[in-house]
């Protein structure tokens, strides 16, 4: 008997169009004879459809066996659609709801990094548009400049910028907050490498498997933006060139975090190679699976195929 697996994909978030991608890339590698897929799509204003036909989620998913969760950003990621996967008793993969909302929090996420001894970049954290200019001064007199702007809880680098000076800082804040940011957190800019390293749970027998790093590096002097993510333009390599110490200190770093945000069967965490070591940036508890996504290409650099990748998942929530 097939088990009948329920892939959600679209959603309200930002990352609309990305997780149509992560979604159609799991629909089209789930085994036909292991799986029966449901392609659940999640319309930008919160309406669910089933096999293309409106529906509400408490008829949908009481006829689930298990779900695949190809969300994305806010409703997906932050914890909102497994309290409702949870409340109707569906077995998913990924993160539960506490460890989402705990790691989509960048700030929080900041200080489980910091209390596992991890180095984070030097930030302040903006919670109210009215503080921006007061901000924006701490920060032109505190911190080196350029400095990263960002919202607390976005993801795929939607709304961050690398700006410097009093007046760009102030304008990068109040974008944010007009866009409807819930918060803003202003980092030091550290200059090195970008990597990313991800772990799967169960994984070649190992309770916590750490996938080859990926090194990361945007076109053109670019950060690695939404745009750099998703153009093609950015050259991503995989395993890195960085040193065997480097590579070891990143896997583990993307293991203590896992553990550190109580996160479940996979995640992504990414990190900056710079002069004084590795930093943490933050983790992804549903990282990109569509055909230009790094997580796949690190599971295809140790010979894992996809489709084995997703049964594992499946596996690991039904258990």
């Amino acid at each position: 008997m097939q088990t009948i697996v329920g892939v959600l994909r679209g959603g309200p978030s930002r990352e609309h169009d990305v997780s149509l991608k992560t979604g159609a890339a799991i629909l089209k590698h789930l085994s036909p004879e292991r799986f029966s897929a449901r392609d659940i799509y999640i319309g930008r204003d919160g309406t669910w459809h089933d096999r293309g036909r409106p529906t509400t989620p408490d008829r949908v998913l009481r006829q689930l066996d298990v779900a695949l969760i190809g969300l994305h950003g806010e409703y997906g990621e932050d914890g909102q659609v497994q309290r409702l996967l949870e409340r109707f008793g569906v077995p998913y993969a990924g993160a539960d709801s506490f460890g989402s909302h705990l790691a989509m929090h960048k700030l929080m996420a900041k200080a489980r990094a910091e209390e596992a001894g991890l180095r984070t970049p030097e930030y302040r954290y903006v919670e109210r548009a009215e503080d921006g200019d007061k901000a924006a001064q701490d920060i032109t007199r505190s911190f080196l400049q350029p400095v990263v702007v960002k919202p607390v809880s976005w993801g795929s680098s939607i709304g961050v910028s690398v700006v410097g000076g009093h007046a760009p800082v102030r304008a990068a804040i109040e974008r944010l907050f007009t866009e409807g940011a819930p918060a803003v957190l202003i980092e030091e800019y550290i200059r090195g490498k970008e990597a990313t390293a991800a772990v799967v749970e169960g994984l070649r027998a190992e309770p916590l498997y750490a996938l080859p790093v990926v090194e990361i590096a945007p076109s053109d002097g670019d950060f690695f933006s939404y745009d750099a993510k998703y153009s093609g333009a950015t050259r991503e390599t995989c395993p890195g060139a960085f040193s065997r110490v480097v590579t070891e200190e990143l896997k583990r770093a993307a293991k203590v975090m896992h553990r550190a945000l109580g996160l479940r069967h996979y995640s992504r965490s990414d990190f900056i190679v710079g002069p004084k070591g590795v930093y943490y940036l933050e983790t992804n508890t549903l990282p990109g699976l569509t055909d230009k996504s790094l997580m796949p290409k690190a599971l295809d650099a140790v010979g894992v195929r996809f489709a084995d990748f997703l049964e594992h998942l499946v596996g690991l929530a039904l258990a």
